[in-house]
């Protein structure tokens, strides 16, 4: 069933609704960071309220411009879902005047992010420590593949590679299949998900200090904190987890069900919900099997569990059994499709889907924040700019004339894309 977005939703599509702020008003950023990790911070920060203003290279910009799916108007829809409610400027960071710019609005910004190999930024003379000494109150973030200290700090890293390495591929998919990647760039995005939360933890030290500092953060690691529950079983006792698929490897029954016409996920994680399940299914014997009395009984003899509920299971729908199980108040869902998802009435009552107007490529629906605030607002109005859209604005408010600026334009430093009428 699809739904509409509804009227109240457009709440969080405005800076507001009234003269609240968002909780990271009054922060400016500079995002030298591409692709998706360092932009996903940046637009988080901006959500939250910040200034966020994107540097991108000349002459194609950040390389997600370039990604799939480029939409007719030659734009990239992966490009736009990542750098909402930012200002954009292109430089070429190779001439004099590219890195003129770049000083001039580091030397102001409470937050520069990047995502370069280590030593990119001290080539350029902006290095942490170097942008220290001009501006204390900096707060310098780096994301990398693997961090910027250790025997790998000097190594390119990727989302595929920070899943091997961190274990999250060995423990992916069903028994006997080959490694899997999860479906989702999980260390990319969770990697954006904590430079913000360094950035914003920085920025609250900065209100009591008045200084900055560095925050570090990769791949690797946003791959390995998402091993929480392997690595306590490895820890206590030497257990390496098989894959189980959708099961749980600490409760059953507790995964993916076959219904009739599609898939149930149920939450039977705990004895209470166990009795519920088995009271609504009722499958005769299965109460008094002693090899299901206890969680212990129940993973050992998993396989045959979940043999005997999806012979009951797919004599329904998936929505008949939600019923059921709602009405008991069992933990169940089911197992949407990307168009389902996008347009459930209850993504859609938190404001997770939200749109913009983008000069190019038109009406465009993106992701909300996943973060609500009782005495703050949050905005989502403002589309990913065009490259350099930006630009002239920019500089003039640094303090750049017109002179100084067409100079730029002429030494290929700057580049500006104007908006169609």
């Amino acid at each position: 069933m699809a739904y509409e977005i509804p009227d109240d939703a457009s709440k969080r599509t405005t800076e507001s609704a009234g003269t609240r702020k968002g909780p990271l008003a009054g922060m400016r950023v500079i995002e030298l960071a591409h692709i998706m990790s360092g932009p996903i911070c940046g637009m988080m920060l901006a959500d939250m309220g910040a200034e966020v203003i994107k540097v991108e290279k000349i002459p194609n910009g950040d390389d997600c411009r370039r990604f799939a799916p480029i939409l007719a108007s030659g734009e990239s829809a992966s490009f736009i879902i990542v750098n909402r409610n930012k200002r954009g400027i292109a430089l070429n960071l190779k001439t004099e005047g590219g890195k003129e710019v770049l000083k001039t609005m580091l030397a102001t910004a409470d937050v520069v992010t990047e995502n370069y190999r280590r030593g990119t930024m001290e080539k350029l003379g902006m290095g942490y420590e170097a942008l220290r000494a001009v501006n204390p109150g900096l707060i310098y973030c780096a994301i990398s593949g693997y961090g910027r200290s250790g025997p790998m700090a000097d190594k390119g890293g990727f989302d595929l590679i920070a899943q091997g390495m961190s274990g999250l591929m060995s423990m992916t998919g069903e028994p006997g299949q080959a490694p899997i990647k999860a479906g989702s760039p999980v260390t990319d995005i969770n990697a954006g998900i904590l430079a913000a939360l360094g950035i914003s933890a920085a920025y609250a030290r900065k209100q009591v200090t008045g200084l900055g500092q560095m925050v570090d953060t990769s791949l690797f690691e946003a791959g390995l904190q998402q091993m929480y529950w392997a690595f306590a079983n490895y820890f206590a006792d030497g257990t390496v987890l098989p894959k189980a698929g959708s099961a749980n490897p600490t409760s059953a029954p507790y995964q993916a069900f076959r219904t009739r016409d599609g898939w149930v996920n149920i939450g039977a994680a705990n004895q209470s919900n166990y009795e519920r399940l088995v009271g609504v299914l009722n499958i005769s014997g299965l109460a008094q099997d002693e090899r299901f009395q206890t969680n212990a009984g129940r993973l050992k003899h998993r396989e045959a569990l979940v043999a005997i509920l999806t012979a009951r299971l797919v004599e329904r729908t998936t929505d008949e059994w939600l019923a059921a199980f709602d009405e008991i108040g069992l933990p169940s869902g089911p197992v949407l499709s990307v168009p389902e998802a996008s347009s459930h009435e209850q993504a859609l009552a938190r404001g997770m889907i939200v749109e913009t107007e983008h000069p190019l490529a038109g009406r465009m629906r993106g992701i909300g924040l996943p973060i609500h605030f009782s005495d703050s607002a949050t905005q989502s109005s403002r589309p990913a700019p065009l490259l350099g859209q930006h630009t002239s604005e920019l500089l003039h408010e640094y303090g750049f004339d017109d002179e100084r600026v067409q100079a730029l334009k002429d030494e290929g430093a700057i580049l500006e894309t104007e908006v169609p009428a």
